[in-house]
Parts: C-alpha cells; sequence; structure tokens
C-alpha cells in the first residue's frame, strides 16, 4: 500500500515525480481546476453580490469522476501532499483540493517545485508549507471580476450588437488593436528628403549622412529643397575630426513568459499558443531514452532571477566550453509587478545541450529549447566588443557624419549569434583635414510612414509594459480576439511572413460600443490598476470584499445605463420569409460561421446555410443513402458536411467536397499485381499508389526533380 499521496495539475507530470519519490509514493493528477464558479443564482454568475460576494462552487462535470478517484486514493494514504502549479492559479487548485478532500487548510500539505528533476522534487518534499490563502484569496477575485465583467458584457452586446463575448482584458487588447487601425486611418502622409555623400577611398565604398546646414538639423520637405542643398555642395570635403571609442553590448536578460513568446515569435514564428504548448510539455517533461526528464523551468513566470546553484553551474560550463575569458555576471531587471517567486525560464541543467538531446525532441521542441538555452547562457557571458570610428566631414556650411564599427570581442555573441543579428560596417583609413577626392553627393525621396499594426510580439510586448493582464494569459486572450472574430492575423504581403493583427468590423462595432458606455472601466490605466490591487490582495495589503464592493458600485449602474441606451442593430434581412411560421428571415453570426435563421427565434427555430457561402456542389438536393430523408449540409469545428435532416433518429453524415478518382496510370504494383493509380493527398499533392489499398500499401517513389527540371518546368510555364 502507497503511504503518501501526491496531487499534481498534469497527468504528464506524474509518472516522473512518482519515479523520483519512490515505491511508497502514488503520485496522481488533477488535471488542472476540480472546481470553478457555479453558473447558478442572480444572473447566472455563482456569485452572491448581496451577500459580500460570496462565491459558490461546483466541481466541474467532466472532473467529477477524477474527484473520485483522488477521494478513494486520500482514504487509504496515511498524508496527502497539494503540488499543484507553483503560482495563482495553482494555489487555488490546491484549495479546492483540499475542500473536496476534507484537508486541513492549516497543515503543512502544500509543495512547491519550479522545475521538474530530481533535486527540485526531493528539495520541496523537505519543506511543506501551509496553503497561501491570500494567493487564493487574489486568484479568486480575479476570477470573480472575469465572471461579472465577462458574464455582463456578453450578454449586453449579444443582445445589442451580436457580438460573441467580452472580457476585462479581452475587450483592452481589443481597444489597442482597433486604436492603432484608426491612428493608420488617420495618419497623413508627408513627404521629406535626405541628403548623403557617397565617398570613396582605396576601393572602399561608404556614406556619410548630412546632419547639419550651418550648425543646425536640416529639415528638407521637397524635391526644390534638396535640389538648392545639392547645389551647396560645390567646394571640397575635409574630414574635419575622427572620434574612436570602444563600445560594449550587454546581453539580454534571460526570458520572462513574455519576452519568451515575443522572441519565439519573431525568431521562431512560433504564435505565443504554440509556444506556450511547446514549454509546456518540456517543463512536464520528455523521454531521454527511457528517463523522463523536464528540460526547463517553469515556463509562466515574469521574473528574469536565476539560481545560485544554476549560475555556478553555468559560469563552469562557459569556463570549460568557451574559455575563463566569456564568463559574465549576471544580470537581473525585475519590475515593479514581477512576482519573484520564481526564477527566469531556464534550462533545468545548462550541460544538457540542444545537440545532446535533439534526437529526442520534436523539430518544434528542440527549436524552442535551443532559443531558451542560447538565450539564458548568453546572459551569463561577457559584453560583446567593439571599436566604434565616427567621421565628421564638412563641405562649406554644410557637416557630414559617417561611422563604422569592428567587432574585437565577441563575448555573448559566441553562443547568441544565430538570434541576433550584428554587422560590421568598416570605414577606410582616413586622417583629421584630409580632402576626400572621391565624393558624390546624392539625395533620397521619403515619405513618412503610419505606425505598425500590432505583430503577435508586438501585442504582447505593449500589454506587458502597460501591465494589462498577465504574460501567462497572453495566450489565451489572442486566441479568444481571433476565434471571437473580433481580429485577424493576416500577411501584410504575399511574400512576408510576418503577420499583423487587423480588426473586423464586429470587432470595431463591439470596440465602439464598450467605450461609449464603458470607457471608464474597458482602458488601459484602469485594468492595469486592477492588475495593481490584485497583486496587493496577493501580498495581503488589500481586502477583496471591500474592492469588489467598489468595483462593482461603479460597474453595475453602467450596465443598467447601457441596457437603456444602447440601440440594438438591425438585423441584415434575407428577402425570404421563413417556410415554418412566416417571419422574415435573416442573417446571424454564428460560433461556425455566418448562417440564416428566423427573425422570430428562439421562439421559431428554423434555420440553414447561407447559400453564399456553400460550395456549388452543396447548391444541389440531396438525399440520404440510408433513409431517403433530405440532406442538409451542416457546420461543425472542421468545417461544412452532409447531414441527414432525420437526425437524431438517422445519422449518417458525409463529406462535402467530393474525393477525386483515382486515375489510372497503366502500371502494375509490383509487389500485390494489381494496377497503380495517381490520387490526391490530404495535403493537396498528388501520389502513385496501389488500386489494392488498404490491402497493398505500396506507394511509388519519385524521382526528384533535378535543378535542370526545374528549370525546364519554368519555361514551359
Amino acid at each position: 500500500m502507497k503511504k503518501h499521496l501526491v496531487i499534481v495539475e498534469s497527468p504528464s507530470k506524474s509518472k516522473t515525480i512518482e519515479k523520483y519519490l519512490g515505491k511508497e509514493y502514488r503520485v496522481v493528477s488533477s488535471k488542472g481546476h476540480v472546481c470553478d464558479l457555479a453558473t447558478s443564482g442572480k444572473e447566472g454568475l455563482g456569485i452572491d453580490v448581496d451577500h459580500d460576494f460570496e462565491p459558490k462552487y461546483k466541481i466541474s462535470k467532466e472532473k467529477k469522476e477524477i474527484v473520485k478517484e483522488l477521494k478513494e486514493y486520500a482514504s487509504k494514504a496515511q498524508d496527502i501532499y497539494l503540488a499543484s502549479d507553483p503560482d495563482r492559479e495553482g494555489e487555488a487548485i490546491a484549495w479546492h483540493l483540499a475542500r473536496v478532500l476534507d484537508l486541513n487548510t492549516e497543515d503543512n500539505n502544500r509543495i512547491v517545485f519550479h522545475e521538474i528533476t530530481k533535486p527540485a522534487i526531493l528539495e520541496a518534499m523537505k519543506e511543506p508549507r501551509k496553503i497561501d490563502m491570500d494567493l487564493v484569496k487574489s486568484q479568486e477575485t480575479r476570477r470573480m471580476l472575469d465572471r461579472i465583467i465577462g458574464f455582463k458584457l456578453s450578454k449586453l452586446l449579444q443582445n445589442k450588437i451580436q457580438s460573441k463575448s467580452a472580457g476585462r482584458v479581452q475587450s483592452v487588447a481589443l481597444k489597442l488593436i482597433v486604436d492603432r487601425e484608426n491612428e493608420i486611418k488617420a495618419f497623413k502622409q508627408e513627404e521629406y528628403w535626405t541628403i548623403h555623400a557617397q565617398c570613396k577611398k582605396q576601393n572602399k565604398a561608404f556614406e556619410a549622412d548630412l546632419v547639419k546646414v550651418e550648425g543646425k538639423k536640416p529639415k528638407i520637405k521637397n524635391e526644390e529643397e534638396a535640389k538648392a542643398l545639392l547645389e551647396r555642395c560645390n567646394g571640397e570635403y575635409i574630414v574635419s575630426s575622427i572620434s574612436k571609442k570602444q563600445k560594449k553590448k550587454q546581453p539580454k536578460l534571460p526570458f520572462t513568459t513574455s519576452t519568451m513568446q515575443q522572441e519565439a515569435s519573431t525568431k521562431l514564428g512560433f504564435g505565443a499558443k504554440k509556444t506556450m504548448s511547446v514549454a509546456q510539455k518540456m517543463y512536464e517533461g520528455i523521454d531521454l531514452g527511457g528517463n523522463m526528464e523536464g528540460l526547463i523551468t517553469y515556463m509562466r513566470s515574469d521574473s528574469t532571477r536565476l539560481s545560485d546553484i544554476f549560475v555556478s553551474d553555468a559560469k563552469e560550463f562557459i569556463t570549460n566550453t568557451y574559455g575563463k575569458e566569456y564568463v559574465g555576471h549576471v544580470h537581473q531587471k525585475n519590475g515593479k509587478n514581477t512576482q519573484d517567486a520564481h526564477e527566469a525560464i531556464r534550462p533545468t541543467n545548462i550541460n544538457r545541450t540542444p545537440e545532446s538531446i535533439k534526437d529526442h525532441l520534436t523539430n518544434d521542441q528542440y527549436r524552442l529549447y535551443s532559443l531558451i538555452y542560447a538565450r539564458t547562457l548568453a546572459s551569463l557571458m561577457k559584453d560583446a566588443v567593439y571599436d566604434v570610428t565616427s567621421v565628421k566631414i564638412t563641405n562649406n556650411d554644410l557637416e557630414f557624419s559617417a561611422s563604422g564599427q569592428t567587432m574585437t570581442f565577441d563575448g555573448y555573441y559566441k553562443v547568441y549569434s544565430k538570434y541576433e543579428k550584428q554587422s560590421d560596417a568598416l570605414l577606410p583609413k582616413m586622417e583629421e583635414n584630409e580632402v576626400l577626392k572621391n565624393v558624390t553627393p546624392t539625395s533620397k525621396q521619403h515619405f513618412t510612414e503610419p505606425p505598425a499594426r500590432y505583430t503577435e510580439a508586438r501585442l504582447i510586448k505593449d500589454l506587458e509594459e502597460k501591465s494589462i493582464g498577465r504574460p501567462s494569459t497572453y495566450a489565451t486572450i489572442i486566441d479568444t480576439l481571433q476565434k471571437r472574430g473580433y481580429a485577424s492575423l493576416e500577411k501584410t504581403s504575399e511574400t512576408s511572413k510576418t503577420k499583423v493583427f487587423i480588426p473586423s468590423e464586429q470587432g470595431i462595432l463591439t470596440n465602439e460600443k464598450l467605450q461609449q458606455y464603458f470607457s471608464s472601466v474597458i482602458n488601459v490605466e484602469y485594468t492595469a490598476d486592477m492588475e495593481k490591487t490584485l497583486d496587493e490582495i496577493a501580498e495581503g495589503n488589500e481586502d477583496s470584499v471591500s474592492y469588489m464592493h467598489k468595483f462593482y458600485d461603479k460597474f453595475a449602474p453602467l450596465v443598467e445605463d447601457a441596457y437603456e441606451k444602447m440601440p440594438k442593430k438591425e438585423l441584415e434581412r434575407v428577402g425570404r420569409t421563413c417556410p415554418e411560421c412566416g417571419g422574415e428571415l435573416v442573417y446571424r453570426n454564428g460560433r461556425f460561421g455566418k448562417f440564416i435563421s428566423c427573425i422570430n427565434f428562439p421562439t421559431c427555430r428554423y434555420t440553414e446555410n447561407d447559400e453564399e457561402e456553400l460550395p456549388e456542389e452543396a447548391k444541389e438536393e440531396k438525399i440520404c443513402p440510408n433513409c431517403g430523408a433530405k440532406m442538409v449540409i451542416k457546420r461543425g469545428r472542421y468545417g461544412q458536411f452532409w447531414a441527414c435532416s432525420n437526425y437524431p433518429e438517422c445519422k449518417t453524415i458525409e463529406s462535402l467536397k467530393k474525393k477525386a478518382k483515382p486515375e489510372p496510370t497503366g502500371e502494375i504494383c509490383p509487389e500485390c499485381g494489381h494496377e497503380l493509380v495517381r490520387r490526391k493527398s490530404r495535403f493537396g499533392t498528388t501520389f502513385i499508389g496501389c488500386s489494392n489499398y488498404p490491402k497493398c500499401h505500396y506507394i511509388k517513389k519519385e524521382p526528384k526533380k533535378t535543378e535542370e527540371d526545374k528549370s525546364w518546368n519554368k519555361l514551359r510555364l
């Protein structure tokens, strides 16, 4: 019989940790939260707003079996340890587990670890503590705020303008995107020009920029002004001063959640959601040839701190691998709202290089691990050192400037050059008062550009800098904005890999109405102050109940006012009547796209698909092959499909798109003697395989195209 029970959040952690702890421990998973706010009571909030905002919790339907199992394990255990994640959500999960398992919250039964390695787990087991009720209160307050704002605003917007949802942080993120779009639309392009001296000496060309005219910075508005300045470039170009200095460039700090998401977006092309998913798997454990090992520390952190033990190990690794001259010092910079309970996101073992475990990782895991590894190692290495030369060149009363640099010591670039560009732009050797002979003055036309739309990385950076939400929630926020149809990520051009957020009409309308009626709540400052208050509750410096009263007394009247004054958006008419009740048919936006329904919904529940969105083959009548009833088009999470109208009696479904028939090739399968046919794969490519599939899996290998073949194909096109 197992004497000790340890409950973690994730199933993938449990086996690894159980192996570390030994035979007398059983490690099981709660699979995240087991409880959440109920949807009963006044307005379905699950919160008694009339009695000091008392929350009502219930065990989630899908977690009832898990709770039953946990109770069974708990009844047989000598002692129970709650080892959910080391953050507010994890603390709340531990508290809910203590409640449903009838554990004493005054007992030292909470254990916390920041990496899944044997030393970290064993150390954590030596120091169990009480559940931190201040952290729990902070999470509970955040959850209640999200529930009240989300439920009330979502219901209002659904009723008035058919928007799907609103949220405490989501709506502020949408405001940033829409505000940026409005700035771009209001932007007025202005022309300006620059003057340059194209110089050549010792067969080395360089460019000097005009920086002063009669001692002042030039402002050249048009071509005429540029030409006038060019005409003044008729004297000698004299090297008036040369300055040389050494410049150092520090490595960047180790990763926080936010900076990891930003860097993974710009350097790897990963979305925030993908980054967090890949990081979580590496935190929970990867099979390294029979041994499950957590590769990185906890991936939800806004601290740049590194443990003393890790720093010592890393410095030894740098000394042995690159030399003592590459060993730097610890850089740390934590903001005022930083939760310093965690370390920065780092490898759990600096000796576990990306190349040494590459065979055990997926491509995405290898790329992200390599980035985290390089960033952490670089942060503990010496600065890169440059020799910088600045030259001033005068021509009459015009002053030009040029600079060049050369790296004299690569420092942290030794490991981070793959992710950070640097260039050596050298100037030829010159002397003061030297007259440059080979110089051509030129002018360039430019136009001012509007502010750039938000990329994922830029939006995450702005949210963090403005203290909106927590970095651990950014991936969910970004995902929600797209799922709700408020904004889409689109390429800046056909050839570009960069994607930017563009708000939809519905997103713009949603933001407009929220700002019209809730601008005092849905704004950057109020949301940042709310986040600060949640931190103060977590530290025990703010009372959660009094804050909820303060918030609700401000918010509730705004909702009442909006219900009274916000006009309803007119539904677009189809121009036909409902065949069931005679009411008008209208267009609505559903969870899977646009559809047609009766204006009298919910009294009349007639719906049909929007024909404009249907492919041609779906506009023909189709009969169910099993029962003879009419087939209708339905839309699921993976797109549209045929379904029998006699559902649920008949559950026949068929793919909407007709599969292309295999084309005979005239060749015979060398393995079974059947004919070979050309088929189309699910990826849209063609291949030649056996017609006797699935009994025969033979696929003909196509010879790789040579460069000559590719060139010939281009000519034919």
